[in-house]
């Protein structure tokens, strides 16, 4: 009787311990913020939850994807599907003209998103889509003139369970995160708050799709280096990006590394120099609380990282609600958007 006690009672520190070591700095509630730039900025209004951002600088816009996810998130199953989700683009030509530009399309729900450049100049963008009903897709759109959009393929497969955000590798092959390993029940919840490592990134090659590497603490955004060779995943709850070194011949991930991160990472974009630029969740509580009550202000929080030292350096952060829960922070020579899961504008700044 006595092994048991001493069994259960190091069961529960062990958990404590690890409760406190992986949950208390993922929540940051030490952490002290300070407003940073978001003075600089303006305020552009496009559709419900801007919840990630990319630039296409040859046609000098910004794509961006939105969805009404407030209900979705609380799992109320809402009204149906808000008719304002879609794909948008904002010009980056100081005019703020925002058009609509996914063609119209039933049971969209878009997520992160990616664009993918060819060598002869196709571009396709590349869309996480959350159906009410049926499998999880990743859209795939041809980008045409004006950043049009045309839809070319629906794309699902047995590995990719719970798809967050999404990378373009080629017309038709991708990456995308599964940021978790259980969707409902016991599990589900030590998951989530215990900091469990059961999530994965999955790789679709054109044909065929699978689990590339798993093993992770909520994957979360995924981006690819400019030269194509490291692939960068954020793990929301461990604050850190995972760095892979990647095979693009056969898909195949490598472990190299990770860099700390001084936020809880959300989507990553790429710059042309090849910066991370990331934004976060620096106080998840507060997100949690935002994501019930959109009254409720959740930090917005934007940090450079510089791939060869790993150094952090913050470029934005609003505490005051001027953007709520920042999700992307997307950059292109002297420009930054910041975009969100719920509200339904985005921050145009000066990029420093």
């Amino acid at each position: 009787m006595r092994l048991i006690f001493y069994a259960v009672a190091a069961a529960l520190l062990g958990a404590l311990g690890w409760f406190l070591a992986h949950i208390i700095p993922a929540s940051g509630m030490l952490v002290d913020l300070k407003p940073m730039l978001v003075g600089e900025c303006r305020r552009v209004e496009v559709a419900p939850g801007t919840e990630d951002v990319t630039i296409d600088p040859g046609l000098g816009l910004a794509f961006i994807s939105a969805a009404d996810r407030r209900g979705w998130y609380n799992e109320t199953g809402g009204a149906g599907v808000n008719p304002k989700n879609g794909i948008y683009t904002l010009s980056l030509d100081g005019s703020d003209t925002v058009t609509r530009v996914s063609p119209p399309m039933e049971d969209f729900l878009p997520h992160g998103i990616s664009l993918w450049r060819g060598d002869n100049g196709e571009k396709r963008l590349f869309v996480v889509n959350h159906p009410p009903s049926g499998a999880e897709l990743v859209e795939i759109f041809d980008v045409g003139e004006a950043g049009a959009l045309t839809h070319l393929d629906s794309i699902s497969f047995a590995a990719m369970r719970s798809p967050n955000d999404v990378v373009g590798v080629g017309p038709r092959q991708f990456y995308a995160t599964n940021d978790r390993g259980y969707e409902q029940g016991v599990m589900a919840i030590l998951e989530a708050y215990m900091a469990l490592p059961f999530s994965s990134v999955a790789y679709f090659d054109g044909e065929n799709g699978a689990i590339a590497t798993k093993s992770m603490a909520y994957a979360n955004g995924i981006n690819i280096s400019v030269d194509g060779a490291t692939l960068y995943v954020a793990e929301f709850l461990e604050r850190r990006i995972a760095v892979f070194d990647r095979n693009a011949q056969t898909g195949a991930l490598k472990k190299r590394g990770v860099i700390k991160v001084n936020t809880g990472p959300d989507n990553i974009e790429i710059a042309k120099n090849g910066a991370l630029w990331v934004a976060g969740h620096t106080k998840a509580f507060e997100f949690l609380a935002h994501a019930k009550d959109a009254s409720a202000i959740a930090p917005s929080h934007v940090v450079r990282i510089d791939p060869q030292t790993g150094e952090n350096r913050d470029v934005f952060i609003s505490i005051e609600g001027e953007i709520n829960a920042s999700s992307a922070g997307a950059v292109w020579d002297d420009t930054l958007i910041v975009g969100a899961v719920f509200d339904g504008h985005v921050m145009v700044c000066p990029a420093r």
